[in-house]
């Protein structure tokens, strides 16, 4: 990767070169040259992004299967809350209905 950047600086330089008419300032050859170092660095940023999306470490598949399991277990637990809630409001509404003598004597 180091060596295209080189090769982008080197064919950069070449280009300029052969323009005999127009020479530039100090200041715009460094633009010039930090654009080509930015168009390296651009490059091997691209190249390690396609190696990391093409070959996931395994760190990062044994964390997404902690989190996958962590994930499950709240879902389990969320289930069992719901149901318990469901359940006692079944169990308050049906023993309500028939115990219905016994509020109205504990509101007096």
């Amino acid at each position: 990767m180091a060596s295209e950047a080189a090769a982008g600086e080197q064919n950069f330089g070449a280009s300029q070169m052969s323009d005999g008419e127009e020479t530039l300032t100090p200041l715009e050859q460094e633009v010039l040259d930090e654009y080509a170092r930015l168009l390296g660095n651009l490059n091997t940023l691209s190249s390690l992004l396609l190696d990391l999306s093409n070959n996931p470490s395994a760190a990062i598949l044994d964390g997404l299967r902690g989190l996958e399991r962590k994930t499950s277990l709240v879902f389990t637990l969320l289930k069992a809350s719901v149901y318990s809630i469901v359940l006692n409001q079944q169990i308050d509404t049906e023993g309500g209905s028939n115990g219905d003598d016994d509020n109205t004597e504990l509101r007096d």
